[in-house]
């Protein structure tokens, strides 16, 4: 079966990096937020532009304390999108708030900017996009309506590592944004772990604080924490893999050039707005017959994968927050056609031509 992603693959390529980062790490018997772990935020913090960032246990992690460091919690209400993983729900929902959907636009599957206004009500304190796929969200329009009301706004970059808009990154634009370092992201560990950025000094600290049991250090705990520490090993790794993140950002780009100049006769290809610069964290093309080509794949070997198939309105864990089916359309529709093909900078361009042709061939 031809994978989604080849780890291994990659690996093989920085293989010696890898070994020398890893017994580097093991010699100084220091395992936990040191030199590379800071090292790792002074790179990621000056790529972006920001002026602060912290390394914590996972994305979810990093939504969750950052949210309550931006003084969300229980009666206050975040405005997000209902097209993306569960975490960033999850995050809002461990603060107290509560989740506030606001349906997707059919392009890009991001939140609608358009819609957000009319969703604010006297309990809103932020807005949280997801930049989803590798595409970011408009921007522009979500900081406009954000400076209009008082709200804060926290980007969720989980899929959009190195991704921008009019020639600013990512999670440059809100009051914090938070990344992944899971396995399979543009920027990828060997193990969980996240990341958040931001231009405020006194929440940073309150974050740094939060992550390590609510002590600044000393045996003095200020608060109730969390552990949420990104270990030194991940932190080396990710060093490694850093040093060609844009790199591997171009591949994938090539990569999805490829796809849609031999597929866009047959689906829907993904789109890239003007000033947006698409990491294609996943490549995901849309058809009314989804599920006939992903069994179709499947029976010629190739993994594909349904990111999402049921929108978070919609799953059971969060029946009581209210809502009900037909309350987003574009989001339902989105989710019953979305399918993601193989992509990832070290995908064969003969692959992606098998790939694309056995698409081709059961849509005839």
């Amino acid at each position: 079966m031809k994978p989604m992603i080849d780890l291994k693959k990659q690996y093989l390529e920085i293989k010696e990096e890898i070994l020398y980062m890893l017994n580097e790490i093991l010699e100084s018997s220091q395992y936990i937020l040191g030199k590379k772990v800071a090292e790792l935020e002074d790179n990621i913090k000056n790529y972006h532009g920001i002026k602060e960032a912290i390394g914590v246990a996972s994305c979810t992690d990093a939504l969750h304390l950052s949210l309550r460091a931006l003084g969300i919690g229980a009666g206050d209400e975040v405005i997000t999108t209902p097209f993306t993983f569960f975490a960033t729900v999850e995050a809002i929902l461990y603060t107290g708030a509560k989740p506030i959907f606001v349906d997707i636009e059919p392009e890009t599957y991001n939140i609608d900017a358009s819609l957000i206004e009319k969703s604010i009500t006297g309990k809103t304190r932020a807005i949280l996009p997801v930049h989803i796929f590798g595409h970011s969200a408009d921007m522009k329009s979500i900081i406009n309506i954000a400076k209009k009301y008082n709200l804060k706004v926290i980007e969720d970059c989980a899929q959009s590592f190195g991704a921008s808009l009019n020639n600013t990154k990512a999670g440059s634009f809100g009051n914090a944004a938070c990344f992944s370092f899971y396995p399979s992201k543009n920027l990828g560990a060997y193990g969980d772990g996240g990341m958040v950025i931001l231009n405020n000094t006194g929440i940073a600290d309150e974050i740094r604080k939060l992550r390590n049991h609510g002590s600044r250090g000393g045996y003095r705990h200020e608060c109730l924490g969390y552990n949420s520490r990104l270990d030194e090993i991940q932190a080396g790794i990710l060093l490694v893999k850093f040093k060609r993140i844009d790199e591997y950002n171009r591949k994938r780009r090539k990569n999805a050039s490829l796809y849609t100049r031999l597929l866009s006769n047959s689906v829907v290809c993904p789109v890239e707005k003007k000033d947006a610069y698409h990491v294609y964290h996943q490549y995901t093309i849309r058809s009314r017959r989804r599920d006939f080509i992903q069994q179709y794949l499947k029976e010629q070997g190739i993994s594909s994968v349904i990111y999402y198939p049921i929108p978070l309105h919609l799953q059971e864990a969060l029946k009581f927050l209210g809502y009900k089916e037909g309350d987003f359309p574009v989001a339902e529709q989105v989710s019953k056609e979305v399918l993601s093909l193989p992509i990832y900078p070290e995908i064969e361009e003969r692959d992606i031509h098998l790939i694309s042709e056995i698409i081709n061939k059961c849509l005839q």
